[in-house]
């Protein structure tokens, strides 16, 4: 059976072999092609995360005899973990290192190890668990940030290169394509993956997904693997763009408060586009509308169909709930909806999230947390 594994790791005995064939650096005069000078300048942006917890054992992993042939009477309710991820620097002058929430979830010790040896204990500036990101500080010694490159103007067939920490063996470089893009795979409750097929496997998680300019475009999150956690060839790589908008609110203000406008919106079904016109992935529906929210206020309607927000194509109800998230409280939202088969532009202030929430349909499936879930859930066994 194959599940989607997050890609924090256990630390792991392991041993690298020497490499000493020399290859040619050209053939026939012609200079071969080589991402060696791109990554001397980036490699130095990223670090490994190692980690140090306890974690909360189940009553049903105390009985059970798997467990108990590998702990025996020592598997208590609470037991020591280490763990090992990777990030990457987005502040110089300030210390950030962005990575994973999962990787340094439940963690009482973080400490984040240079690409030059340097070690240095780490604190949370801020997390956004929703959106499976954080944001961690340590001194501001030397160190070399990599530059935001931008994840909406990716294609699939661009050229990618993954960096990070795979089973806490060091830091290790591999290459592919953007095989998809707007990926929805069930991880986190903010979602619009980038799918890769560079090789990436557990201890990635945190690590930079990077163009060959050097410009950071996602964060590796997650792979479609089998138990064994091997690398399938299907990553998953929160975009930068996405990561951008928490990192600004968790630098500003320490944490992440999301907005909402108080709908509910749902795929676009066939009868619905074609009476509308328009291709059936070419927008979502609004189903219902809160009495009193921001939505209503600005005169949206059930039965609108919104094609845009802020200029963006929407084509899936995934779209407007990721981008409506990256939005901040008081921010303006503008919607281009059709109404009738007939164009309108409606502008909607965000309001607070919590309030004028719609209640999830009685039909729907139940969420998943990827930070909710005990940790041999994830893969990391």
């Amino acid at each position: 059976m194959r599940n989607l594994l997050l890609l924090s790791a256990m630390l792991l005995p392991c041993v690298t072999l020497p490499v000493n064939a020399a290859l040619p650096t050209e053939v026939n005069g012609q200079q071969l092609p080589s991402l060696s000078s791109m990554l001397e300048r980036v490699t130095p942006a990223v670090v490994n995360i190692s980690t140090e917890g306890r974690q909360n054992t189940t009553p049903a992993m105390l009985n059970d005899p798997f467990f108990k042939r590998f702990f025996g009477d020592s598997l208590s309710s609470e037991n020591p973990m280490s763990g090992t991820g990777s990030g990457v620097i987005i502040h110089a002058q300030l210390g950030h290192v962005l990575t994973n929430f999962h990787v340094i979830e439940a963690a009482d010790t973080i400490f984040v190890t240079l690409n030059d040896g340097r070690r240095f204990p780490a604190n949370v500036l801020g997390a956004d668990p929703h959106a499976d990101l954080a944001v961690l500080q340590i001194p501001p010694e030397r160190l070399v940030a990599m530059r935001f490159g931008d994840s909406e103007r990716l294609r699939v067939g661009d050229f990618v290169v993954a960096i990070g920490n795979p089973y806490g063996i060091g830091q290790t470089v591999t290459s592919g394509i953007i095989s998809a893009l707007h990926r929805n795979p069930g991880i986190s409750e903010y979602e619009n993956f980038i799918q890769t097929d560079a090789p990436i496997n557990l201890g990635n998680s945190g690590g930079p997904l990077v163009n060959l300019r050097g410009e950071l475009i996602g964060i590796n999150t997650a792979i479609l693997g089998d138990q064994s956690g091997g690398n399938l060839g299907i990553g998953f790589a929160v975009p930068i763009n996405t990561a951008a908008g928490v990192i600004t609110q968790i630098v500003q203000h320490g944490h992440v408060e999301r907005g909402q406008l108080g709908l509910e919106v749902q795929d676009l079904d066939t009868e619905s586009a074609r009476n509308a016109g328009i291709k059936p992935n070419g927008g979502a529906i609004v189903r219902q509308i809160i009495a009193g929210s921001a939505a209503e206020k600005a005169g949206v309607q059930t039965g609108d169909i919104i094609v845009r927000l802020n200029s963006k194509e929407i084509n899936t109800a995934a779209d407007v709930k990721n981008r409506v998230g990256n939005a901040q409280i008081g921010e303006k939202v503008y919607l281009n909806i059709l109404r009738g088969g007939k164009p309108r532009n409606i502008t909607v202030v965000i309001g607070a999230a919590g309030k004028n929430t719609p209640p999830p349909p009685a039909n729907a499936p139940a969420a998943q947390s990827s930070t909710g879930r005990p940790f041999w859930e994830r893969g990391l066994q």
